[in-house]
């Protein structure tokens, strides 16, 4: 009895180390790099579609799209990490990424040059991201997760589409408008 006693424990052990299993990431490039979101945070990806634009939106904010009835903003993630605006090529997506922000859920569109795949990278294969060195803020980034032995750079949603930084942005671009005025 005692033997079944002590490999029942260990039958367990798997699900107790649930914490350190590899986690899955949407990977898509842009602008060249490898970028990849949380799984979790992935709503659907959508074929690229006109947009309508916005006057006196900040320059990272494309325009928005109507999905199924909700108008979803849509974010040109170059021109937000301060790089050129996007071109749009056939291959162009729209993610749709759900973040939480103020104990709201934000449905915000990322425009992407295009999706790559789904991978597993786990815990052991994602450093910390680097304080230095970066083409984006180092808050951007959640980590930078080790796949056939290339980095793939880890983005951190809640940062990336903050709504209250973007909407900073915004006023503060129109402030500057009304100044230059």
């Amino acid at each position: 009895m005692n033997a079944q006693s002590n490999a029942q424990p260990n039958a367990l052990a798997p699900s107790a180390a649930g914490a350190a299993e590899p986690k899955q990431y949407l990977t898509f490039v842009l602008g060249g790099e490898i970028y990849a979101v949380g799984i979790l945070a992935v709503k659907e990806i959508i074929e690229y579609a006109g947009l309508t634009s916005v006057p006196m939106m900040p320059e990272a904010i494309r325009g928005v799209i109507n999905l199924r009835g909700a108008v979803v903003p849509v974010m040109d993630l170059a021109a937000r990490f301060g790089r050129q605006a996007s071109e749009i090529t056939k291959r162009t997506c729209i993610i749709i990424v759900e973040v939480e922000q103020g104990g709201e859920q934000q449905v915000i569109g990322v425009m992407v040059d295009a999706v790559n795949a789904v991978l597993e990278i786990a815990a052991a294969d994602i450093e910390p991201a680097p304080s230095f060195g970066a083409r984006i803020r180092s808050d951007f980034i959640a980590g930078m997760g080790k796949v056939n032995g290339k980095f793939v750079i880890l983005l951190d949603a809640s940062q990336v589409l903050s709504v209250q930084e973007i909407s900073a942005l915004a006023s503060s671009g129109e402030r500057a408008l009304a100044v230059e005025a």
